[in-house]
């Protein structure tokens, strides 16, 4: 059956919260494989999601940003579920937290005698490198220095 609808439901959530419900012309996200453009009637798919950005393209022009740590990626053709391991509004990223952690989590990392998670302290360098990526991108639309 096809079907002439121009936009697709997307419901973003994370352990704490149903973050966002509502209807969009587009999603853009960092999948493990790279960057994923979704639009409606886009083909069934799972995938997991990397730190980094999801984007909403709204059908008044509007777009929302938001950081996800991780978690997985549902897309149905007029259906996409984020189930993010944790998410926030870009606009609600705290830049000196990430840098605080990027800090942290390089200092961690540069201790080769350290009895450490090297895994764990990667991730929290990823996540924070990731926020501080979307902090910039925020800036450079907004002409903010």
């Amino acid at each position: 059956m096809l079907t002439n609808k121009k936009t697709l439901h997307i419901d973003i959530v994370s352990a704490e919260q149903e973050i966002f419900s509502g209807e969009v012309e587009s999603v853009i996200a960092s999948g493990e494989g790279g960057e994923l453009g979704i639009m409606p009637g886009h083909t069934a798919l799972l995938t997991q999601l990397k730190p980094g950005v999801v984007r909403l393209l709204k059908n008044n022009g509007e777009e929302d940003t938001f950081f996800v740590s991780g978690g997985m990626l549902e897309v149905q053709p007029h259906l996409v579920t984020v189930l993010a391991d944790t998410v926030a509004r870009a606009a609600d990223l705290d830049e000196m937290a990430a840098v605080e952690a990027k800090e942290r989590a390089e200092k961690i990392l540069a201790d080769k005698s350290a009895d450490i998670n090297y895994t764990l302290a990667a991730t929290e360098l990823a996540e924070a490198m990731a926020q501080l990526r979307i902090i910039s991108q925020m800036r450079d639309k907004l002409g903010i220095k």
